[in-house]
């Protein structure tokens, strides 16, 4: 892997915190990501299962995780199985986890070869009450491809059908949404790299380059700062193109006078980052530009202010709702007769101001975590209003990473060049 080590204090903490979750006599396990084939014999770059990564630090196909704290083998309390690595793979595929290097990442001194699952897993299943399986409960998953998580829940059904299957998701939902020390500096981290992409960015964008020139820059920066890539398919959008929300095609080449929408974020150790910055083709916003740029920084900060501990998240966005929709005013895109008229469960505002107005973001950009209880401190979540005005071919979007906090949140994007004039400043500079 490209990171550094990570202390393996959070995978055992992590686990720590999940165990004292279950049920007595309970398994818990979990399964890695699949390689996903592309055709012929290429592959999809491994991506790690977060949830897997989460309890252990292993980072590598084939390996399954078994959690069985009431066991009477205390050697069964804790079962990390890997792919068995031999010097043929070394040599074709690269060095995989030994045993012994498993125990340093994981901190699990029981680490078995993964052919001897089954007959462990017949072992634990005689001694388990219930069994906790794996499910993806995120509210955005696509479920369309059986992933190898899948396989396994079908086949261990059939397996054990007498067994009590159990839920693991409420609890990784719980206990992912808020943030360790260390994971908040791993997103540091990510964040870092991010700002050194933007700020490489403030110095090559000029009219005439191509959306895609500007994606490679940050390719190149991220990589040579041994980021793993982008934490998810960056949206480089000039002109219009802000306008739409999941642009992802990249290829236009930037006018003179446009403003460039991106969103883009590194992701380093498995955490991700989540940035979106707005600047001037030719380095200077004009008036309107700026007039709309301005409304919606006024929204983040605001928004800032009310992202505390003890709300729920739906009252939040309700709020930042109506400061949006003070901002709108002033802009001159709706007025009071749009707001007096509006559907209550589509408000005025939501003409140009679709989305919401933050997430959950760790391991997963879009990270676990309940959108029906209240905030909790050390939560992390983004920051991202947006005013899109395609009768103007303007889109503005600005977002940082939060760390919820009783007193003053912490920014971890608070070093991001944000203001307008520091913007111009420094494409000009």
């Amino acid at each position: 892997m490209r990171y550094e080590a990570i202390d393996r204090g959070l995978f055992e903490q992590n686990r720590k915190d999940f165990i004292s979750r279950m049920k007595p006599s309970s398994l818990a396990i979990f399964n890695s990501n699949d390689i996903y084939p592309i055709s012929a014999d290429s592959t999809i770059p491994f991506k790690q299962h977060r949830d897997i990564f989460y309890l252990s630090g292993a980072d590598q196909e084939e390996s399954i995780l078994c959690l069985f704290p009431d066991s009477k083998n205390p050697k069964n309390r804790e079962i990390l199985f890997l792919k068995e690595t031999n010097e043929e793979i070394a040599i074709w595929e690269g060095e995989k986890l030994t045993k012994e290097r498993a125990f340093e990442v994981s901190g699990i001194e029981t680490v078995y070869w993964l052919t001897d699952f089954e007959k462990v897993l017949k072992s634990l299943m005689s001694e388990a009450k219930q069994v906790y399986l794996n499910t993806n409960e995120h509210f955005r998953a696509s479920t369309e491809v059986q992933t190898r998580e899948d396989r396994f829940i079908e086949w261990v059904r059939k397996e054990y059908p007498a067994h009590t299957f159990l839920r693991s998701a409420p609890i990784l939902h719980q206990i992912r949404s808020v943030k360790k020390p260390l994971e908040i500096d791993l997103i540091q981290k990510a964040c870092n790299i991010t700002e050194k992409g933007f700020r490489r960015l403030l110095n090559f964008i000029e009219p005439g380059v191509w959306e895609h020139e500007i994606e490679a820059e940050l390719w190149h920066e991220f990589i040579r700062n041994r980021a793993n890539g982008f934490a998810y398919t960056p949206i480089i959008a000039s002109g219009f193109n802000a306008c739409v929300l999941h642009y992802i095609e990249n290829n236009q080449q930037v006018q003179d006078g446009d403003v460039i929408l991106m969103d883009f974020g590194a992701e380093y150790g498995n955490y991700a980052s989540d940035l979106t910055r707005c600047v001037p083709t030719n380095g200077r916003f004009t008036p309107r530009q700026k007039e709309v740029y301005n409304a919606v920084l006024h929204v983040k900060n605001e928004a800032n202010k009310i992202l505390k501990p003890g709300i729920l998240l739906a009252d939040y966005q309700d709020s930042v709702g109506k400061i949006m929709e003070e901002q709108l005013l002033k802009l001159k895109l709706i007025d009071k007769t749009d707001i007096k008229n509006q559907d209550p469960l589509w408000p005025a505002y939501k003409k140009y101001f679709m989305h919401g107005t933050s997430h959950y973001i760790g391991l997963d950009t879009h990270d676990y975590g309940s959108w029906v209880d209240p905030i909790a401190e050390d939560m992390v979540f983004t920051i991202e209003p947006g005013i899109y005005i395609r009768e103007e071919n303007l889109g503005i979007r600005l977002e940082d990473d939060i760390v919820v906090k009783e007193s003053e949140n912490i920014n971890l994007m608070g070093s991001i060049p944000i203001e307008a004039e520091e913007i111009e400043e420094l494409m000009n500079g």
